[in-house]
């Protein structure tokens, strides 16, 4: 029986071109609130699977959302200027 091996390295596993660049890590710390945002609604809604979801797990829940909606209406809201160069309309 012959063994199929593969011959070659793997050559883009760690390439100086894979790293993020200035301009994603800017995007990503932009995003840093609604991402915060939606962890701490994931996690509401972890502490609800195991049990039947109470008063105090529902109020929890509906605040997380809120606090999504809101930190992404305040990210369209700063981005909306510079999404378009120039200033066209």
């Amino acid at each position: 029986m012959k063994h199929i091996v593969t011959v070659q390295e793997a050559v883009t596993a760690f390439a100086d071109f894979m790293e993020p660049t200035a301009a994603e890590l800017d995007a990503i710390e932009l995003e840093s609130p609604v991402i915060a945002a939606e962890v701490d609604l994931l996690d509401a809604q972890i502490k609800t699977l195991d049990r039947p979801a109470n008063e105090v797990d529902a109020r929890r829940i509906r605040r997380a959302r809120n606090r999504v909606l809101a930190a992404r209406r305040d990210l369209v809201n700063r981005t909306a200027g510079v999404m378009l160069p120039g200033g066209a309309a």
